[in-house]
């Protein structure tokens, strides 16, 4: 503890962030910045007219779907509803049946046309896309080099598709580690760092093809270890200057290796702009420290930190490890202990970015009206620009559309967390995506009741509002 705080004053001193205690616990006191004479009109996020811009069909869609999605039986067994489905109605019965469903509410499309009329369509609505193979791996789920390499290249093709199509002018993409990484190797790396730190340069230079040794792992591991790098790497050559690679955080028992490999990509690529982005989990405990050590780290070795804040989607997994393994439970013990972490961290790291926009970077990746308002409240209050590049909005496709389609109304930069592929490829993605974000799926109640009265309005005789 006394080393996060000593390294958490040195960036205080550096960026003028407030007191340790502060962050995570309260909101800090307002800087003493010039505002205007005006007082913008406080986000609201109330009205179902933001919905005017959907279509009928559209409306009826989503709302068929959040309707299957407010029963939580039916979310905790899809995995085995759709592999009943599967084999009464086979792989193309399924197809049919989730295509014009759950598959176009949460996925793009399975070909570049299909994704390029999606994203034109949100392209006019002033959101952005931001692109998501649907691939990764979990322990025990394993597979060779040459699965790795076909990950490797479905990612490539995913960083030429975002800059080369004019859906925005800032394009970014999602990118798990575990689809270019053993996880069984992520999670040995994980213990061994925790006894014997690797330097980021090892990694660098390992990336850069040199042959590196690397203590505590096999013949094989290093072999493999310098593949997924070399993989890792190319994607990101590819990515800088065109398209901003958001790394995923995943589970605590890998998370230290994934944030190693993923400073290291920052350490080579973020030297002259923000192009490699981490993911910070708000719901863990430990959220706070790692975000200041990296701030630190950051600033040390001289490159661009880019954050993508969450809340987190593990938690149940987390809990049920930790009281099998006997180990203390690494998630915040109350939903309002993860907020005031989130809004504490979103409040600071703006503040950051308000002395160093071109240093830093965040996306508040949250379906959490209140921590947008405070967000977007704080950016006045910083004369942080909307749309300057340094702060911008996430979430998921097919959710959330009020609160994202009002951000972009207002000029804020909204981008939407976009799967693709086909049917049989992003479904188990989709299954443990719902299972994950039970607490998302369980807020869409207020969704569901706007669209609701946009649905009744129509039937009333009310127009579908112009794009």
């Amino acid at each position: 503890m006394h080393s996060q705080t000593s390294s958490g004053k040195m960036i205080y001193s550096r960026f003028h962030l407030p007191p340790l205690r502060l962050m995570g616990t309260a909101v800090p006191k307002p800087l003493a910045v010039k505002l205007p004479n005006l007082t913008p009109s406080p986000l609201s996020f109330e009205s179902p007219s933001a919905f005017r811009v959907k279509t009928f069909g559209e409306l009826l869609r989503a709302l068929c779907v959040f309707q299957f999605c407010s029963f939580p039986s039916l979310v905790n067994n899809c995995g085995k509803l759709m592999s009943v489905a599967q084999s009464l109605l086979g792989r193309r019965g399924v197809s049919l049946l989730l295509k014009p469903t759950f598959y176009a509410q949460f996925v793009a499309g399975e070909n570049e046309k299909e994704i390029f009329k999606s994203m034109e369509k949100m392209s006019s609505l002033g959101l952005r896309p931001m692109l998501a193979v649907p691939i990764e791996e979990d322990l025990g789920e394993s597979s060779g080099e040459k699965r790795y390499d076909d990950n490797m290249n479905a990612m490539l093709e995913c960083v030429q598709m975002s800059h080369r199509n004019s859906w925005s002018k800032d394009p970014m993409m999602q990118l798990k580690i575990t689809a270019l990484l053993n996880p069984e190797l992520c999670a040995k790396l994980t213990k061994l760092i925790s006894q014997q730190p690797y330097d980021l340069s090892l990694l660098v230079r390992a990336m850069d093809g040199e042959p590196i040794n690397f203590p505590g792992l096999d013949e094989n591991e290093v072999s493999h270890f310098h593949c997924g790098l070399q993989r890792l790497n190319k994607i990101a050559e590819a990515s800088v200057n065109k398209v901003r690679v958001l790394v995923d955080a995943e589970y605590t028992y890998m998370n230290p290796a994934l944030s190693l490999v993923t400073m290291a990509m920052m350490k080579k690529f973020n030297k002259d702009g923000v192009w490699i982005w981490n993911t910070y989990q708000c719901y863990l405990k430990e959220s706070r420290s790692l975000l200041l050590k990296d701030l630190q780290l950051s600033e040390n070795e001289g490159f661009g930190l880019g954050v993508k804040l969450v809340r987190g989607a593990y938690m149940d997994k987390e809990r049920k490890m930790a009281e099998t393994e006997k180990h203390v439970d690494p998630v915040h013990q109350s939903w309002e202990d993860t907020n005031k972490s989130y809004n504490g961290l979103l409040d600071a790291l703006l503040e950051v970015i308000s002395q160093r926009p071109e240093s830093y970077r965040i996306i508040v990746a949250t379906h959490n009206e209140e921590s947008v308002k405070q967000a977007a409240k704080r950016m006045e209050e910083l004369d942080i620009d909307k749309d300057g590049g340094s702060v911008c909005f996430g979430q998921l496709l097919g959710m959330c559309d009020h609160v994202s389609l009002t951000l972009a109304k207002e000029g804020y930069a909204v981008y939407k967390s976009v799967p693709y592929g086909s049917v049989s490829d992003t479904l188990p993605y989709l299954v443990r995506r719902a299972q994950e974000n039970r607490t998302v799926l369980q807020g869409i109640r207020k969704e569901r009741d706007l669209l609701r009265q946009e649905f009744k309005r129509r039937l009333r005789g009310g127009s579908k509002s112009p794009v």
